[in-house]
C-alpha cells in the first residue's frame, strides 16, 4: 500500500484537477447557453422580418432589402446552429471529463480510507499482542 503522505498528495492533486475540470464544464455549459440564446434571437429577428400582408402597396426595393436581410439572417442562423452543436459537444465532453475526474478522486479517497482501516486493525492487533502492563499495587493497610 502507498504511504499516507503520498496518497494525501495524490488526493490534493486530484481535487485540484476536479475543480479545474468542473470550471471548464461550467464554461462549456455557459457557452452552449449563450449560443442557444443567440440562435433564438436570430430566429426572432427572422420572424420579425418575414413578409406580412400589408394593406398598403409596398415598394419593390423594400421587399428586395427584406429578402436580402432574411437571407443574411438565415446564413447567420445556420452558423449559429453549427456553433451550438459544437458547444453542446464540448459541454458533453466536459461533463464526461468531470465524471472521470470525480471517479479518480473517489478512488483515491477509497484508498485512503482502506489505508486508515488497515492502520486501525494493525494498531488493534499490536495492542492485543502486547504484554499486559498493569501493575497490581497494594496500598499499605
Amino acid at each position: 500500500m502507498a504511504k499516507p503522505s503520498k496518497l494525501d498528495r495524490i488526493l490534493r492533486v486530484r481535487t485540484l484537477q476536479l475543480g479545474l475540470v468542473q470550471a471548464e464544464e461550467a464554461r462549456a455549459h455557459d457557452r452552449a447557453a449563450s449560443e442557444q440564446m443567440l440562435r433564438s434571437r436570430i430566429a426572432q429577428l427572422t420572424a420579425n422580418v418575414s413578409p406580412t400582408p400589408a394593406a398598403e402597396p409596398v415598394a419593390g426595393f423594400s421587399l428586395v432589402a427584406a429578402a436580402h436581410f432574411r437571407e443574411r439572417l438565415h446564413q447567420s442562423a445556420e452558423a449559429a446552429e453549427g456553433r451550438l452543436r459544437a458547444a453542446q459537444a464540448t459541454a458533453a465532453r466536459a461533463s464526461e471529463a468531470t465524471r472521470e475526474a470525480r471517479r479518480d478522486q473517489s478512488a483515491i479517497e477509497k484508498l485512503i480510507a482502506r489505508a486508515d482501516a488497515e492502520a486501525v486493525v494493525k494498531a488493534i492487533r499490536a495492542m492485543e499482542a502486547a504484554p499486559p502492563t498493569r501493575k497490581i499495587r497494594h496500598d499499605p493497610c
